[in-house]
């Protein structure tokens, strides 16, 4: 056969029988190039995608009961990241005319759930495979080329040439990948033999969104249901399909663990991107202060997107408080009892000849960090209740708002001693009040749950630095009888908040500090520091320590791709 051919779209699988069903167009004879049709092996590994908080898109329930001073209707969305910069300043506009009422309304976890009909990419998939296969359930911006690309690069591994087979370029990449780029000195090549088993398998690629206002715990059923229901759609015919890859970003890592706690058997392995192993410090000050914009090491357009996001995410206290302070998703984000304590620090600043002189008073939190969260009565407390229901929803419930913040919190510290901890597998936390594990009590720290097949890489770049710590700091008054202590720190009393997060303070009744969130500190990807991401490490196979990237375009990154599409190959080794 000496015709050209061209690609036709993969083919998909009737779930009644198993049989292929490929589509083409008719042409008249003259035409005389082929339609090529890969037909896929029969052994199938589905790759399963987890978004991270804030990329899965989310509408208000079909059935969800609204009032008229509610902007939206059911089944409308409620949250769908912009892409691109006119979505963006569309999107940025509409949440502008939007007050702190209007935010606790939307963005309610127990009124929202995942939307399927977002943007999708370009792909070689028909728009009705890739809604099936729950593409438009995520931020296509962030997502959407790495989904396309892993559908098409998975599945095409060796050209056939007459009796000669050649490695495709796009895994040529991927076995030429200088091991510095992933983070490492030394990695284990991969062989010809390998990508033989690899391409010996089907890998359809999906994304599975969740509510990311609500537990991890309860994301976890979501995915363990579609896993499962993904798992039995291709046991038809002669398909024959018996584990998946989970892949998650970001928060989704949560997700995923406690999944893959749920049902080990039928996760093959797992990857992590940008964790938060241990939580991020960030959680706390966007909830305190509102979310933080540009950075401060970056020139002014490069600033462009963060700006936008934080007028989207909330800006202030008052915007950020009646969403995350009640949002179980949004606290499990926070350092949780792993990450190195303390991770708080008060100071103050003094000038002398010239030369500021900096001296660190306080340190938190002090014990478990969930009581540090629960404290809403401190000047430097994370969550004020008077500004958690600005809409009066939590009113007439017995306890009122303090009661909702406090399960809250209460369905976080669950969530990270008990359902990630390394024990029996757990099932959905939230919604129920449970006693304290006996480890919160005794202070032990049961080791976390990996995935006896786990990868993760993380981000500790300089360029794109992340709170390492919270730290407040103040210039202390000239001219005044006043020694600071940690004593009468703690006991000094707010007396204003400002919108930019500068909380002003009187020590022993009378003496006036202002307090003011300090810049980002240590290495990571601007949102996770190095010492979260790089606290799954002591749990998996193997952990790289990458540069290059922010947080949110992690799986945008060159290096990302390959280093995912190496850790497939390797997971599937396996089944050798």
């Amino acid at each position: 056969m000496t015709e050209p051919t061209r690609p036709l779209p993969p083919p998909t699988i009737d779930t009644r029988d198993g049989s292929l069903v490929a589509h083409s167009v008719a042409t008249p004879r003259a035409f005389k190039v082929r339609g090529l049709l890969r037909v896929p092996p029969e052994k199938v590994i589905p790759v399963i995608f987890v978004p991270g908080i804030m990329g899965s898109n989310l509408k208000v329930r079909p059935n969800a009961v609204v009032t008229n001073q509610f902007d939206l209707k059911p089944g409308e969305a409620a949250w769908r990241p912009p892409n691109g910069l006119v979505q963006g300043i569309t999107e940025v506009r509409r949440w502008l005319r939007r007050d702190p009422i209007q935010r606790q309304k939307i963005l309610s976890p127990a009124l929202l759930d995942v939307d399927r009909s977002g943007d999708l990419p370009e792909s070689s998939l028909k728009e009705a495979q890739m809604r099936q296969q729950g593409w438009g359930e995520v931020h296509v911006g962030s997502y959407g080329a790495l989904l396309a690309r892993l559908q098409e690069e998975l599945n095409t591994t060796f050209e056939q040439s007459g009796q000669q087979r050649k490695i495709l370029p796009h895994w040529r990449k991927v076995i030429g990948c200088a091991p510095s780029r992933w983070g490492v000195r030394n990695i284990a090549p991969l062989t010809e033999d390998e990508l033989m088993v690899h391409a010996a398998h089907y890998f359809p690629v999906y994304a599975v969104g969740y509510n990311w206002l609500q537990s991890c715990a309860v994301s976890a059923d979501r995915l363990r249901e579609r896993v499962l229901a993904i798992i039995k759609e291709w046991n038809v015919g002669n398909w024959t399909c018996k584990h998946v890859i989970l892949v998650s970003h970001s928060m989704g890592g949560l997700v995923a663990r406690a999944c893959a706690k749920q049902i080990p058997a039928q996760v093959l392995g797992v990857i992590h991107g940008v964790m938060p192993a241990y939580g991020a410090p960030v959680a706390y000050r966007r909830i305190a202060c509102g979310t933080e914009g540009g950075r401060f090491n970056r020139d002014l357009g490069d600033n462009v997107p963060d700006e936008l996001f934080a007028v989207i995410a909330g800006r202030t206290a008052e915007e950020t408080t009646p969403v995350m302070a009640v949002s179980p998703g949004v606290l499990e984000l926070l350092p949780n009892q792993y990450y190195p304590a303390p991770w708080l620090s008060v100071k103050t600043v003094r000038t002398v000849n010239k030369t500021e002189q900096y001296r660190e008073v306080l340190n938190l939190p002090q014990g478990n960090p969930y009581d540090f969260y629960r404290d809403t009565q401190s000047w430097y407390r994370m969550i004020d209740p008077s500004l958690a229901d600005p809409a009066k929803d939590y009113a007439r419930l017995p306890g009122g708002v303090s009661a909702m913040i406090s399960k809250a919190i209460g369905t976080a510290e669950q969530f990270h001693r008990s359902v990630l901890a390394d024990g029996p597998a757990a099932g959905s936390s939230e919604g129920a009040a449970q006693p304290a594990p006996a480890a919160a009590t005794s202070g032990a720290k049961p080791k976390p749950y990996y995935h006896p097949r786990t990868y993760a890489y993380y981000g500790a770049d300089e360029e794109h630095r992340s709170f390492g710590q919270i730290r407040w700091v103040a210039a202390e008054p000239s001219g005044q009888n006043l020694v600071i202590t940690d004593n009468n720190l703690k006991q000094a009393r707010l007396s204003h908040c400002f919108p930019d997060g500068t909380r002003e303070v009187q020590v022993e009744g009378r003496f006036p500090l202002r307090f003011r969130p300090w810049l980002q500190d240590a290495a990571g990807d601007d949102t996770v520091p190095y010492q979260s991401g790089a606290g799954a490490a002591a749990g998996v196979l193997q952990a790289f320590r990458m540069q290059g990237y922010s947080h949110q375009g992690s799986f945008q990154h060159e290096d990302v791709i390959l280093l995912t599409q190496y850790l497939i190959a390797k997971i599937v080794q396996s089944l050798k």
